[in-house]
């Protein structure tokens, strides 16, 4: 990637920006400026989504500027509801660890995380006592709070609001005075609580932080992108998944993950987006994307393989050529589907043979005792291809 342009920071992958003048006045300054993003691990997988928002991040330090990134383990058992219809479940310390596995290992794809400065906001939300609390508390009303959009739809049909949701924005805001903040960036879902770091800044005396406010991206079912739904590409999916779930987005969303999720010179998105009006099939404009995210978290070649891979299972509805080799410790068709992770257990294997969505050398499988033997080529659905060997 190359330094962005201060244009760039202020407008690519941006809704919104709160104080827009204060920060363009800050960027000409060319003072380093510290730069914050968190993100709650309520999950073990990163996405697409949350790359618009690290791609931002990562675009500020290239500039020149300090990254913040904090990994938000204390606030992940509480629950950010900001963009939730109902109360999210808090979880446990040992799910937070879980998820924690390979949490920076996923941020490392986008941002350069040894130039960058990484907390987990367990280091001062764990030690604050009730006086302290209460003093954030007391800077803001219930009325904002629950004024909010799906907070308000959720009270007018008798849904449950606990205290804890309340609670949520006070350690996002406080976060930003723990690491002193000038800029936060965060997605629309989070404006509240983006807006709650500053006024918790002033009231320990720092000057605001500005804000640089992300879209939210669709994911592959057109709603949005959310582990919670399952309609994510994430940023550790195999090259072959993550290509071929790049190409089940919607076509009207292709340039806006070129402009979000990508770093392609926006000169060349312009002739994409030129091609898709002239008529040109979008499938080709999204073969192009899928290779690059795939380039980009993984590599050309396994770009250049994924590609070929899929072309060769969806356009074309053969077996490719060199499918992935797996080696069973029994050769039993059940055994192998979980062995190979393509299901996550014999109950499900099992529905999924008796579906007829398992093929063996072309053919359907019905009989979940089928045994299998080195060289079969086994089939799951329209995109999974495995070898025995």
């Amino acid at each position: 990637m190359s330094e962005p342009t201060s244009d760039d920071l202020l407008s690519r992958g941006v809704s919104e920006i709160i104080d827009r003048t204060n920060l363009e006045s800050r960027l000409r300054s060319q003072t380093p400026l510290r730069v914050k993003l968190g993100i709650d691990p309520t999950s073990s997988n990163l996405h697409l989504g949350r790359s618009i928002p690290l791609l931002k991040l990562r675009d500020f330090q290239l500039a020149g500027h300090q990254a913040i990134f904090i990994v938000g383990d204390f606030t992940a058992r509480i629950g950010d509801t900001s963009d939730k219809e109902s109360e999210r479940p808090a979880l446990s310390e040992d799910e937070v660890k879980e998820n924690l596995n390979t949490y920076l290992e996923q941020v490392e794809k986008i941002v350069d995380v040894n130039k960058a400065e990484i907390h987990y906001n367990s280091e001062w939300l764990k030690n604050l006592n009730y006086s302290e609390i209460c003093r954030q508390a007391n800077a803001f009303s219930v009325n904002s709070f629950i004024s909010r959009e799906n907070i308000s739809r959720r009270l007018k049909v008798g849904g449950r609001v606990s205290l804890r949701e309340v609670l949520y924005p006070l350690m996002q805001g406080y976060d930003s005075v723990a690491v002193k903040a000038e800029v936060e960036i965060g997605g629309t879902d989070q404006r509240f609580n983006l807006l709650a770091g500053r006024e918790l800044q002033r009231l320990y005396g720092q000057t605001p932080q500005d804000l640089i406010i992300c879209p939210l991206v669709e994911g592959t079912d057109g709603r949005k992108m959310s582990s919670s739904w399952g309609n994510t590409v994430n940023l550790n999916d195999s090259p072959n998944d993550m290509f071929a779930k790049v190409m089940k987005v919607s076509d009207n969303l292709i340039i806006k993950y070129w402009e979000w999720i990508t770093r392609v010179d926006l000169a060349k998105i312009a002739e994409y987006e030129n091609k898709l009006k002239e008529g040109v099939n979008p499938r080709d404009v999204k073969l192009e994307l899928a290779r690059e995210i795939v380039s980009r978290y993984h590599n050309e070649k396994q770009a250049d393989q994924a590609h070929d891979y899929f072309v060769a299972t969806f356009s074309e509805k053969m077996t490719p050529d060199n499918p992935p080799q797996f080696k069973p410790s029994n050769y039993d068709l059940l055994s192998v589907l979980v062995e190979s992770e393509l299901v996550p257990s014999r109950g499900e294997a099992r529905r999924l043979v008796e579906q007829g969505g398992v093929k063996v050398g072309g053919f359907i499988i019905n009989d979940p005792n089928h045994k299998l033997n080195s060289g079969d080529i086994l089939q799951k659905g329209k995109a999974h291809f495995l070898k025995l060997s």
